[in-house]
């Protein structure tokens, strides 16, 4: 089987794009592939986080891997902080970066603009990302078109070190999903769905509560007119709400036209919220199970157990082969 390998940031609330977008393919490829996927709790403290804050979220996204789906039996779940070589693997994959690599990174450019200061943290960390692939040989890395340009780097610092020190590192390739793989916010169809927006109305958090949910959606931008048309290029708006609703049920977005032909946008957005609060319900009650039952952190340390004895040996080879005295 592949190796497949993810991982999301804990820091702020895991949305419905999150869920459409990655967890929902996750939940798919455990199936098929030879799977992990991470909380990346060193990439979030790249921007300043209150610890308490830290914590709560990390171990909630945890359990909404869980809650969507994902089986530790089947997929390998854990805390990036946990296996240590994470870091150690990430500085020395930081010692063969370029700043010029690094300097084009558009994240970078776009967390760090109009900041008097940025942490080095912030500019190195694309090294880490990298670390976390290569540390259990990767085949496949599930990437929306963000991260793209990450897995680049990741792709030539394994070539690069393939070539100065002998083949070490698997050259993973991005797995990027043919649907669904990107929800637009909620106020403004040109910007993806981020639980970093301030505004919280331009999201659905995967924790919301029905009445929320019902409230965010009947506030959702549309564009002019009335008509329930699936054309992203003269109606992105209404658009983004119909793809939406087709992640969210079983029927395409023509299908979706057709229902609500001559009704407007009133009856179409009053369904599409009640499609939203069917598919979160479940999940929801599952997350609450997992955190009442405590076993999230027997799966975590399992799940960290599982990777330490991959990544241990990567690491173990890196530093043969770049000529460190082994212990």
């Amino acid at each position: 089987m592949k190796r497949v390998l993810s991982g999301i940031q804990p820091s702020g609330q895991l949305t419905l794009g999150n869920y459409i977008g990655a967890m929902k393919h996750f939940v798919a490829m455990q199936e098929e592939h030879d799977c992990s996927f991470m909380i990346v709790d060193l990439h979030a403290i790249t921007v300043p986080q209150e610890p308490a804050a830290l914590r709560e979220q990390s171990e909630s996204v945890a359990a909404l891997f869980v809650a969507a789906g994902l089986d530790p039996a089947k997929a390998n779940i854990f805390m990036q902080s946990h296996v240590r070589e994470h870091a150690e693997l990430g500085w020395l994959l930081t010692t063969m970066t370029y700043m010029g690599e690094l300097e084009r990174m558009t994240q970078f450019k776009d967390k760090s603009s109009g900041k008097e200061s940025v942490g080095a943290g912030l500019f190195t960390y694309p090294s880490l990302m990298a670390a976390d692939i290569l540390l259990y040989q990767t085949d496949l890395v599930p990437v929306g078109e963000d991260q793209k340009q990450h897995l680049e780097l990741t792709r030539d610092l394994a070539g690069r070190f393939n070539q100065r020190y002998g083949e070490t590192f698997t050259v993973p390739q991005p797995l990027i999903p043919k649907v669904g793989a990107r929800v637009m916010s909620l106020d403004d169809a040109s910007k993806k769905m981020s639980k970093s927006n301030p505004n919280a109305g331009s999201y659905i958090a995967l924790l919301d509560s029905p009445d929320v949910i019902r409230k965010k959606i009947s506030r959702a931008v549309t564009d002019s007119g009335r008509e329930v048309k699936f054309d992203p290029q003269n109606k992105p708006e209404v658009s983004n709400l119909i793809a939406i609703y087709s992640a969210c049920s079983a029927l395409t977005p023509q299908e979706i036209e057709a229902r609500y032909e001559g009704q407007g946008y009133g009856p179409f957005k009053k369904d599409l919220a009640e499609q939203v609060v069917a598919l979160l319900e479940p999940i929801q009650a599952r997350y609450q199970e997992v955190r009442a039952s405590g076993e999230l952190r027997r799966i975590l340390a399992d799940g960290a157990e599982n990777a330490r004895q991959v990544a241990a040996q990567t690491v173990r080879t890196v530093k043969e082969r770049m000529g460190f005295v082994l212990d």
